[in-house]
């Protein structure tokens, strides 16, 4: 990845932190994005710390627009904010959920895509990998507004992905069962860890996704779900 200029979204999360890292550690340029993330979240003197508000229009473009200014380009782009919510039906979920899903999980990767695509076709080759989730595809009871917008966003990168094959970019979507991330273990503390999956594997994946490698893998919905498939 040496030359490569990486902008991870979510850069500071439970999974984030791991595809920020993997990146560095690949020899890339890597712009880490979050509400709140800082210079200091990550050593090494190729990272570069853009803080923005990508579920906003505004905030998505500027953040591509800063990128841009500073590098010169955007090569891969990684996307892997995301959010949860569970334990109502279709029929009890209020408003403000169904709006947070959207925001966090459709929206911002929208807002985000419209705004760096253009600088991703001009790179040449670029890459696109976002993280879904299992619940896109196999949904259950009481996550309709989540499985609903991580549907979404494979309909949205799908889309990107045939858009823009003729210049050379892929764009893949993740589909991971449940992360071993600090925030999960909190929210499930009874569950079986050893079947989850685990973020670092999802980064090494991302990394390859994003290398001359995974060129010939375009417009992939790819299943990660550890040992409880």
């Amino acid at each position: 990845m040496q030359g490569k200029v990486v902008l991870v979204t979510g850069a500071n999360g439970g999974l984030g932190a791991y595809v920020t890292q993997a990146f560095l550690d690949a020899g890339a340029t890597v712009v880490g994005s979050s509400r709140k993330i800082q210079q200091s979240d990550f050593k090494s003197p190729n990272f570069t710390a853009m803080p923005a508000e990508i579920s906003a229009a505004e905030g998505a473009k500027g953040l591509v627009a800063q990128v841009v200014a500073h590098f010169g380009r955007i090569d891969v782009l990684a996307h892997t904010v995301g959010a949860f919510a569970g334990g109502q039906s279709i029929a009890e979920t209020d408003d403000g959920t169904f709006k947070k899903m959207l925001d966090l999980n459709f929206k911002s990767a929208f807002y985000l895509l419209r705004a760096a695509v253009p600088a991703i076709r001009k790179a040449g080759n670029g890459r696109i990998i976002a993280i879904g989730s299992r619940a896109a595809v196999d949904p259950g009871p009481g996550v309709g507004a989540y499985s609903a917008s991580k549907a979404a966003l494979v309909s949205l990168i799908r889309t990107v992905a045939a858009e823009n094959k003729d210049a050379g970019v892929t764009a893949n979507v993740i589909l991971p069962g449940t992360i071993d991330t600090p925030t999960n273990r909190k929210a499930i503390p009874n569950a079986d860890i050893s079947k989850w999956v685990q973020p670092a594997n999802i980064a090494s994946l991302i990394v390859w996704l994003a290398s001359d490698a995974g060129a010939d893998v375009n417009d992939s919905v790819i299943p990660v779900y550890g040992k409880d498939a």
